[in-house]
């Protein structure tokens, strides 16, 4: 069995199903090459410390680490999750699935219109991507497959991602940024 990367934990057994929806297309084996795929899928089960709120005046921010700016993007994108509604409220059934692709000017540009476009999503249908599989990524474009449930309620409504003080920074465990959320 390939030993799983630092900071990525395995994902809780009842959420199987959707790593096996991920990579049906790809007809890996569960456990072993799994991170060697082009693509990337992990779960809001599977990395917890990618993400956590921090405190704001008046909005909500979240502060998002990655290795690289695929795992910061994937860690915001489940981050916004956990702000949108309880993992547990997630329905297991009627799991679906959504293309996104996203082109911007610079990676801060590409954070907020992939964000943007999980907010839009999440007040239209009340749609939660609960994991996301990364399929190209550049620091100007994405492509991504998002695996999610409409849930009944959310426990926040978000505006908009704002570009207040935003700037994805390098450290010494590799990326960081502050993402502020109008709600």
């Amino acid at each position: 069995m390939r030993r799983i990367p630092r900071g990525i934990e395995a994902v809780a057994h009842n959420d199987r199903a959707i790593w096996e929806k991920c990579f049906k297309r790809k007809a890996l084996d569960l456990n072993s090459s799994l991170f060697e795929a082009t693509s990337f899928c992990v779960t809001m089960g599977g990395m917890l410390k990618g993400f956590e709120e921090v405190e704001h005046t008046a909005d909500i921010a979240l502060r998002v680490r990655g290795r690289d700016l695929r795992e910061l993007l994937v860690n915001a994108a489940l981050g916004l999750g956990t702000l949108l509604t309880d993992h547990v409220d997630m329905p297991a059934e009627a799991v679906q699935t959504r293309p996104v692709e996203v082109d911007a000017f610079d990676p801060e540009s590409l954070l907020v219109g992939w964000l943007s476009e999980l907010i839009y999503w999440a007040e239209k249908d009340r749609f939660v991507c609960r994991a996301v599989e990364m399929q190209e990524i550049s620091s100007t474009h994405l492509k991504a497959i998002c695996i999610g449930s409409c849930v009944p309620e959310l426990r926040h409504h978000i505006k908009a991602v704002t570009y207040h003080n935003l700037q994805i920074v390098q450290t010494d465990q590799g990326l960081e940024t502050t993402v502020v959320f109008d709600v």
